[in-house]
């Protein structure tokens, strides 16, 4: 499954592969218990962990199901959350190199599907939910957790640009209202969705970047001087002092591929 081509986004991550295995904001947090949570998963699970970065999301559903295979298009990404996995549950965790947009897995393979973190850096997460869908498991749920943006087109573009302005390899975070059309278009029934808020230090972000001394000066002044709708959304504290902290929301949405045609029952598991 070895890809043939990188792309700038594989290169970039793979540069700073070891900062997300080690990151804070990526590894810890209610949000990834919320997940587990959400997805209720089952000791006979097969569940496929896409775009997996430090393979902390494989990491936390591994004790709980019987084998989870995590995917990154960046191969030195996947060879770093390798090797911090084997710290920890090595046997139902497997590694390898694969893209979102064109997963190499034969149809209905997984009872879940899980993605964390970075669709916003997807060429089309449309192809991404449909080929999700193809892989699941009839009854199988997609569970995704992304960087939101408000429904208003206006402030959504604010903040894509305050994320792209820190990372040019951010493409575009999608509202509430985009995910859920999404996941309906590709037969997925949504069970679940909510929006949680992670405050990130601001320095600390940046740095996870390499952003220079120029950039973190164009990031204080979109937010101090900026739109009034961009500070509420990102509610700054301490900004422009080196305690500065902002908040990102994260949309978590679950959805599940009908076990037959027209079925719109409760969701009472996986099979």
């Amino acid at each position: 499954m070895k890809l043939q081509e990188s792309t700038p986004i594989e290169d970039r991550f793979g540069a700073r592969a070891h900062r997300y295995v080690a990151s804070r904001v990526h590894a810890w947090g209610p949000d990834l218990e919320r997940l587990v949570a959400v997805a209720g998963p089952q000791p006979h699970w097969h569940v496929l962990d896409v775009a997996t970065g430090g393979g902390h999301t494989a990491r936390a559903f591994a004790p709980h199901v019987a084998w989870v295979l995590a995917i990154d298009r960046s191969g030195p990404m996947v060879e770093a959350a390798r090797a911090a996995a084997q710290a920890t549950d090595p046997i139902r965790v497997s590694f390898a190199v694969a893209d979102a947009h064109a997963l190499p897995f034969p149809d209905e393979t997984y009872h879940l599907v899980t993605c964390r973190i970075a669709p916003h850096h997807f060429a089309d997460c449309r192809t991404f939910v449909q080929e999700s869908v193809r892989v699941l498991r009839p009854g199988g749920m997609l569970l995704v957790q992304d960087i939101t943006v408000p429904g208003d087109p206006e402030l959504a573009r604010a903040v894509n640009a305050f994320e792209r302005q820190r990372d040019p390899s951010h493409g575009r975070a999608l509202a509430v209202e985009e995910w859920a059309a999404l996941f309906q278009e590709a037969g997925l029934r949504v069970v679940h969705r909510e929006v949680v808020a992670k405050r990130h230090r601001f320095l600390e972000w940046a740095a996870r970047q390499d952003c220079d001394s120029r950039t973190i000066a164009q990031l204080w002044a979109q937010v101090a001087h900026g739109d009034a709708g961009l500070r509420a959304w990102l509610a700054p504290e301490a900004w422009d002092t080196p305690r500065a902290t902002f908040v990102n929301r994260h949309l978590i949405i679950a959805g599940v591929r009908p076990s037959n045609k027209g079925h719109r029952g409760p969701l009472t598991g996986v099979p």
